[in-house]
């Protein structure tokens, strides 16, 4: 029988938006709408012993938009936002760990605006990208899938950064950043509190049983960040993208230099038990490249491993 690595029993929910990507084609819509039926067909529920708490559905994409006209689908994100936060707040009232099902990295703010509204949290952020683009650092915002970290630490427009008034439903001094490669990207982190942990450090060979190693000191910087007597827990984000294109490619923006499958297994089973753990969302999937299903069902091994025992 399935043994789960965390005491709350597991509830996977879909938040099937794609509203924070731009399209990756004209006339077409981004892909990862689909992935949480990809990862279900997979069978990702029963090698994880989850319960099904359906879906949060989410507004109608569109496809127009130009530079200065603000956030892409921004309103519509606003409205999702509210509607998934109230759904992860009732799974984690009842008892429950929730395992979200992205959609784009947008869904960040869902999560973000229930933790906040029940504490403060912090954020394990496991991206290949950081995600934090705004005003601050380029001359316009659009995608919010590339600038959702930056508005959840409250860098955007009031109506996406100040839900009920919490802004900022994370502070930058609780979130750590997992996997990152481009040294640009490392950039936009400048001046901030946010503490970041690149790819070649978790992917560091240098040490005797590497993997281990560097596996471990990636957790123990995350330890520093999220278990403090100021938080109240904090939650797990997991881009599919952080993993090396030869381990799953069907993303948006493959990026070489990405973690392998076992370090990925040892580094979310490090975080997961951390004292605190809140909640893990998987973003970014896009079964439009993968054709055969098997992105998927290796994305399904990987979670599987981490999350049961």
């Amino acid at each position: 029988m399935t043994t789960i690595i965390t005491d709350a029993k597991l509830a996977v929910l879909d938040a099937p938006s794609n509203l924070g990507l731009r399209p990756p084609a004209p006339g077409t819509v981004p892909g990862c709408y689909k992935a949480p039926w990809a990862l279900r067909d997979a069978g990702l529920l029963g090698r994880i012993g989850a319960e099904d708490v359906g879906v949060v559905v989410p507004p109608r994409y569109v496809a127009t938009w130009e530079p200065g006209d603000g956030v892409r689908n921004g309103p519509a994100i606003a409205a999702y936002t509210r509607k998934l936060a109230t759904r992860i707040t009732a799974l984690r009232d009842s008892g429950r760990f929730p395992v979200v099902l992205g959609g784009d990295c947008s869904i960040l703010l869902g999560s973000a605006l229930a933790l906040r509204r029940a504490g403060r949290y912090g954020v394990a952020y496991l991206d290949a990208h950081s995600d934090f683009r705004h005003l601050g650092n380029s001359p316009h915002v659009g995608a919010a899938a590339g600038e959702d970290l930056a508005l959840a630490t409250g860098r955007g427009d009031d109506y996406l950064t100040d839900i009920d008034g919490l802004r900022p439903y994370v502070r930058e001094e609780d979130v750590i950043v997992l996997g990152i490669r481009d040294e640009e990207d490392l950039g936009d982190f400048a001046g901030t509190a946010i503490t970041s942990v690149p790819a070649d450090a978790i992917n560091d060979d240098t040490a005797n049983d590497a993997a281990s190693d560097a596996v471990a000191a990636a957790v123990e910087a995350a330890r520093k960040v999220l278990v403090r007597d100021e938080l109240d827990g904090f939650w797990i984000h997991v881009d599919a993208d952080v993993l090396d294109p030869s381990v799953l490619r069907a993303v948006d923006s493959p990026t070489p230099g990405g973690l392998d499958a076992d370090r990925m297994v040892r580094l979310l089973r490090g975080l997961l038990r951390l004292p605190g753990a809140a909640g893990l969302q998987v973003t970014i999937l896009d079964p439009d490249l993968d054709e055969d299903g098997s992105q998927a069902a290796a994305l399904v091994d990987i979670l599987a491993a981490a999350l049961t025992r």
